[in-house]
Order: C-alpha cells, then structure tokens, then sequence
C-alpha cells in the first residue's frame, strides 16, 4: 500500500455521479487486469466522459507499480528520504496507452469547459488527469518539476471545483495532499515559481484528507490509504491501524493490507500482533483464499524476516530472509533487493562480514544503480550498524 507522496496518487471519480464500483471493486483487490477490463468497457459505454479515461489511466498505472513491487511502505518509507523512488520501467505499449488516456480525459474536460467554464464535473476531471500525469512524470520519467507543476495544475483545478461545488467534498482529497506533499518540501523547492508563493501545510493537509475519510463519497478509500501512508511516515502507526483495519473488511482480497498491518503492530513496538498478522496471511494463501493465490512464499518470508530484524531476532530473522532471497526470481526487483540488503545487514549485526558482503553483491547485481544498491555500495565498504532511536 505504500505509496510515494508525490508521485503516486490517483483520485477515484464517478461516471455520471456514480462510482464505477465493479471496477474499483477488482481495483482495491489488486485484480488490475478485470479492472483495466471495467473501464475499457466504461470508455465503450461513456466514449464522451473524461473520467472514464482517468480510470483507465489510474489502473494501468497501478498495475505496473504492483508489478514493481511499488505499493509496499517499506519501500518509500521508513529510514527511506522523502520523495526517494525506485524508477518504472514500464513497456513502451503501457506507456503510450497511459498517455493517450491522458490526453484524451484532458481534450474532453477542455471542451466541455470552453462550452461551460463552471462545469464542475469537467473541471475535477481535469485536475485528476494532471494529478495522474504527474504521477507518471515522478515514477516513469523522475521529472520531479513536471511532475510538481502537474500536482500545482491539479490543485488549483481542484479548489475551482470545491469554489464551484462547496459540497464536493472529494475534490479536497487533492488540495489535501498538495498541502501535505508542498508543507514537507525543502525549502529550496518551495521557492520555485509555478508553487507561487505556495507553501503548504502539513498539518492542515492531513486534516482535509481525513474529511474526506470521514464525509466523501467516491475517495474515501484513497482517503484511507494515503492517511496510513503518511501516518506510517511520522510514525503515527497507531492512528493508521483502525484504517487497516476497516480496509481489510472493505477489500478482502487485497493482502497488502495485511502486511502493512504487520509494519504497524511492528512500529507500535507489539511483536506478538505484527507476527500474529503475517501468520494470517499465511494461512490465507495456505488455504487457497481468493487473491492470495499469487502471493509467494518468499514475500510472506521477507516481511517476516524483516519485522524480525527490527526486533533483534537475528537467527530467525537470518532463516526466514534467506528463504525469501533464496528464491528470489519470484519476488518483484524491490522486495528482492530490498531483501538481500537486508539479509547482509542482519549478518552484518551477526559480526558475519563474508557473508553480509556477499549478500550485498547480490543486491548490485541485481539493480546496481538502485538507492538500495548505493546502500549496499556503502557498507560493502564500512559494516551496517543499528542507527540510533529516535
């Protein structure tokens, strides 16, 4: 679930007031192709509407971060500096599919604004197809300004739609994250021109997104996800585990979910709970419940590794990385680097060094150019040490 502040955020909308609920229903269960499949059929059946080719754009892009291993918070959180993201590298057919929906939601919602200026519906779908843009622009192409001067295009949009409609409650989720996202910029950055004068607010913007938690009508799940995902960021796990909690009721199928559970029980210091919760999606996929069948053994054995790490378990924390990495060829390239980095700091902190180095190597074989290979790089050279609390 795990989510790159700036660059990673897509906005539900409705077709003709209503959600496309068949298709967000797969979308939220990680089933991105029956969902891509939905709003295909919703462009057939709505060639006119903007918002259709939103969705389509939000579930192809969703469905190559999945692929990447890209919406798991141990990835962009943590001990990780904002704003830090591994590149996409989608086929070039995605690409080109992703900006032709694009651009045709963004020809359509300018139409229908030089017929009508105050159309709201066209107006909000127009600042999602900015926001999606910008999305791509950070995770494809790691244009952090265009992808900056999208979110800006995507705000300003947003607070004209909530001008126009005050009871459009889930435009706010953009102004939200605009707020959090420009309020935890360097300083440096909140200079530059097209942010005109904007400086954000953190606080204020955590307030807006849990309004439309509380009170929206189509984006309250993103509501949700992306409160857990910056509650996890400033620690603040304990507020993010009733959100879970109701996600997981709401989307049965979706395990990462549950492993993010488990990073919360982890980080609220309960090492019981955060392994009972890997336990549970162990016997989901055990027992052959539905959309746990294509999660692996060895992600299952990483997330497990990794909550044992923090919780100086080394032996077991050892046995179970090394099950993950040992089969590594059925992990994402993240989760697979992330786990041999992990596995050498573990025997790093063993006093192991042979095998810590080794471990390292894997990981520049893997993806030298990665962040988590620059890491390697650097205790190859000088042995990983417990960074201190606090």
């Amino acid at each position: 679930m795990r989510r790159a502040l700036l660059g990673v955020f897509a906005f539900t909308l409705s077709v003709h007031g209503q959600p496309l609920s068949k298709g967000f229903e797969h979308f939220y269960n990680l089933e991105y192709e029956a969902s891509i499949a939905e709003f295909e059929r919703a462009i057939r059946e709505h060639p006119a509407e903007p918002q259709a080719y939103n969705h389509l754009a939000q579930g192809l892009m969703y469905r190559e971060m999945f692929k990447a291993g890209a919406l798991e918070s141990e990835m962009v959180t943590g001990a990780n500096p904002f704003l830090r993201r591994g590149r996409l590298e989608p086929p070039g057919a995605v690409e080109t599919q992703f900006l032709e929906a694009i651009g045709k939601a963004m020809t359509l919602a300018q139409t229908a604004l030089a017929s009508n200026p105050r159309d709201v519906s066209a107006t909000y779908a127009l600042g999602v197809a900015h926001g999606l843009r910008g999305n791509w622009n950070f995770l494809v192409r790691k244009a952090y300004m265009d992808s900056l001067r999208d979110l800006t295009a995507s705000r300003k949009l947003a607070t004209k739609a909530v001008e126009l409609d005050p009871k459009l409650i889930d435009a706010r989720i953009i102004l939200g994250l605009h707020d959090y996202v420009v309020g935890s910029l360097p300083g440096y950055m909140k200079l530059l021109g097209f942010l005109a004068g904007f400086r954000g607010d953190r606080e204020a913007g955590v307030r807006t997104i849990k309004e439309v938690a509380a009170k929206g009508t189509m984006n309250t799940a993103d509501a949700k996800v992306l409160l857990g995902v910056i509650y996890r960021r400033e620690r603040r796990s304990k507020e993010a585990i009733p959100l879970l909690n109701d996600l997981i009721q709401r989307f049965p199928r979706n395990f990462l979910f549950r492993l993010e559970l488990a990073q919360m029980w982890a980080d609220e210091g309960d090492k019981a709970k955060s392994l009972a919760a890997i336990d549970a999606v162990e016997q989901l996929r055990r027992s052959g419940v539905s959309g746990y069948g294509t999660l692996s053994p060895e992600k299952i054995a990483f997330a497990r590794g990794n909550i044992l790490f923090w919780y100086d378990d080394f032996d077991s924390a050892i046995e179970n990385l090394k099950s993950a990495t040992g089969g590594s060829d059925k992990l994402d390239l993240h989760t697979a680097s992330m786990a041999w980095l992990r596995l050498g700091q573990t025997y790093d902190l063993r006093r192991n060094r042979p095998a810590a180095q080794a471990a390292y190597r894997q990981v520049l074989q893997l993806n030298d150019s990665s962040d988590m290979a620059k890491e390697a790089k650097r205790y190859l050279g000088s042995p990983y040490k417990r960074p201190p609390v606090g």
